[in-house]
């Protein structure tokens, strides 16, 4: 019996090792095809990698021939010129072996960029100066529906600013176009040059400056005239704006937009955090302020920003900021009489703004609340024109406030509506003039204390980061009594290379 056994087990044994080896077989085979189908395809992958780097060094190599090329045709041109018309006057005097570089010869002349290799080998117009200054220029045009005659607009309680352009003129017009031209001058320096064309064909320097760009430290210097870094918006193109005109505020304390001639300074802490302090310094000339024909600084500006991100998707930046100036005879007209205010003026200005996009990624919705709040304490003398020879003075101060908060929420690509609400309010002023009886307040209509309001919604459209379209709804209540119902349709239009905007 276990004779019997033993064979089995042998017979058994020897069939199993053959099926086995067969089995074990198979499956090496299935790897080493696994192995070689990897293999192949790592290998195809990297042939097309290869002939994707090889097209790209093609296609760089190309340009970079091509951009010498234009450069050099572009230095040559110039001194072709001045051959030419150096031959033509050697033909005609008899003479020859004049030079081709003249002082007055362009090509001879014209600075290369700094710290460029054309520079470094002496070539006159290098390839990174070919298309400087970047130029660029904003369109745009508004239509105005309005319930009220814009040419009796005002803002009531204030003393007028000359900046209250209210809502324009009825029908189609011309908004502000810009014009800007912009450069790095040299590893130190750069430039900008911005001209604001108006809808009354005028032409203002909106900002001209040079500005450091190498300085240690997080420092950073401007010098000219520029938007001043008070407050938040005060520092935005106007094209830039959410919604078609500027909040009250900025109308009744800075007269639409400080912009003062003189130097600033800001300085970048090096933290974490985004923390940014400044001080500038004015000729005071500009609104609250007047020229005062005086040496020196007329107006300061001091202020700070501190920001940082909330997560992954939302980031704030609040801010302080502080003006003082003063004014010599500020003229404004009341009542058909001539006006005037000298002394001192001092604003301060708080500002927050909220932005919210998900995973920090705004192509497609986002969300933005936005607002300021505006303080303004003045004191002097108020020259009243009583329509007599000789304009009468007394004591003056005042303490008015105002303020605006607004949301813009894009909420599908290209697609944005937003909200703001404007209020001001004319506060305390005492008037010695009136107090002692030499004038009534019925003198002086505008500056009846009143608390001016308004309330906007807009719908804008973009079909690229270079146009827009909007639709704004207000409803004004500048004016005692008076509510004017205002419809603007507008385009923005970018042309040419223009410089991201601030957060």
């Amino acid at each position: 019996m276990l004779k019997h056994s033993l064979l089995a087990a042998a017979v058994a044994a020897a069939f199993a090792a053959p099926m086995a080896s067969a089995a074990d077989s198979k499956e090496l085979k299935e790897i080493r095809a696994q192995i070689r189908q990897m293999k192949d395809s790592y290998e195809a992958r990297l042939q097309a990698l290869e002939q994707r780097l090889e097209k790209a060094q093609a296609a760089t190599a190309d340009a970079q021939a091509q951009t010498k090329a234009l450069a050099a045709s572009v230095a040559a041109a110039p001194a072709a010129s001045a051959a030419g018309a150096a031959n033509a006057g050697n033909v005609a005097s008899g003479g020859v072996g004049a030079p081709l570089a003249s002082p007055g010869n362009t090509a001879a002349t014209m600075p290369a960029a700094t710290g460029s290799p054309a520079s470094a080998a002496g070539s006159a117009a290098p390839a990174s100066n070919l298309f400087n200054p970047n130029i660029s220029m904003i369109l745009g045009g508004t239509m105005q529906n309005l319930s009220q005659d814009p040419g009796q607009y005002r803002l009531q309680g204030f003393v007028p600013s000359g900046g209250e352009g209210g809502p324009g003129t009825r029908g189609f017009s011309l908004g502000e176009s810009e014009l800007t031209m912009a450069a790095n001058i040299d590893p130190q320096f750069a430039g900008q040059l911005t001209f604001a064309l108006g809808a009354d064909n005028t032409v203002e320097v909106e900002e001209a400056f040079v500005q450091t760009r190498a300085m240690s430290n997080g420092l950073n210097l401007k010098a000219g005239r520029f938007l001043s870094a008070l407050g938040y918006m005060n520092g935005q193109h106007a094209h830039t704006w959410d919604f078609v005109d500027a909040p009250l505020a900025y109308q009744a304390f800075l007269g639409g937009q400080y912009k003062p001639d003189g130097v600033q300074a800001k300085w970048l802490a090096p933290l974490d955090q985004y923390l940014e302090v400044g001080v500038e310094l004015g000729n005071g000339s500009a609104f609250p302020g007047t020229a005062r024909n005086k040496n020196g600084n007329g107006a300061t500006t001091v202020f700070a920003h501190l920001g940082d991100d909330i997560g992954d998707s939302a980031s704030y930046r609040v801010g302080l900021s502080h003006l003082r100036t003063g004014a010599h005879e500020r003229a404004f007209e009341d009542g058909g009489l001539n006006n005037a205010f000298s002394g001192k003026s001092r604003t301060w200005v708080a500002d927050g703004i909220f932005k919210w996009a998900p995973n920090g990624n705004p192509t497609r919705t986002n969300f933005k609340l936005q607002g300021e709040y505006f303080r303004r304490h003045e004191s002097g003398l108020l020259a009243v024109d009583s329509g007599g020879e000789n304009a009468a003075s007394g004591s003056y101060a005042s303490t008015q406030s105002g303020w605006y908060l607004q949301s813009v929420y894009q909420f599908k690509p290209n697609w944005r509506a937003g909200l703001r609400y404007d209020r001001l309010s004319s506060g305390s002023q005492r008037i010695g003039l009136v107090d002692d009886g030499t004038v009534s307040l019925a003198s002086l209509p505008i500056l009846e204390a009143y608390t001016p309001s308004r309330s906007s919604v807009m719908f804008d459209y973009s079909p690229s980061e270079f146009s827009r379209l909007r639709l704004q709804l207000a409803r004004d209540k500048s004016r005692p009594g008076v509510t004017d119902n205002q419809v603007f349709l507008q385009y923005i239009m970018s042309l040419g290379t223009h410089a991201a905007h601030a957060f």
